[in-house]
């Protein structure tokens, strides 16, 4: 039987059981939580996952997912009829701190779309620093490079930015 994959996103006031309430719908249309990325913020759940289900199954899992609402969840469904085949390009992780202040995620998000790169994971927070108590900003992204960028020209261009902002910059 053909399968298809569902990518849901996932938003409501956080309490416990969430996860499982949509756990329990998913296995309730033989459904596979096949990966997800979660978190709590600001007092929201929010949550995005790919399930793959029998495609004779998928509309009734988006309906069974819609009806959620009903227990304070706001879902977004898409169908993906295939998944993509992985690609071979590199992948590098990306650390960055710094004092907090507006337009750090713009100034470096323009940097990586300037060169092509593909932000695939990105999570951030803001925390006060051990001994100064002040504002910190943290990024960890997982990026994915286009073919012929090396890492040396992408860590220049960040560079050049990491100084202008005052935020330290790695790449592996």
């Amino acid at each position: 039987m053909p399968t298809t994959s569902l990518v849901l996103t996932i938003l409501g006031t956080d309490r416990p059981g969430l996860v499982d309430s949509i756990a329990a719908t998913i296995s309730e249309h033989n459904g596979n939580w096949v990966e997800s990325r979660m978190a709590h913020l600001a007092g929201q759940f929010a949550g995005i996952l790919r399930v793959e289900v029998e495609a004779d199954q998928a509309e009734a899992l988006t309906t069974a997912i819609g009806a959620l609402t009903s227990t304070g969840l706001e879902s977004v469904v898409h169908t993906i009829p295939t998944v993509p085949a992985a690609t071979t390009s590199p992948v590098v992780r990306l650390s960055l701190t710094g004092q907090d202040r507006p337009g750090i995620v713009r100034e470096i998000s323009r940097v990586l779309a300037t060169h092509g790169v593909n932000v695939e994971e990105l999570n951030t927070e803001c925390r006060r620093a051990p001994n100064s108590g002040q504002p910190l900003f943290q990024a960890e992204a997982q990026l994915r490079l286009p073919e012929g960028l090396s890492l040396d020209t992408l860590s220049e261009a960040l560079e050049q930015v990491a100084t202008d902002m005052m935020v330290d910059i790695s790449l592996e």
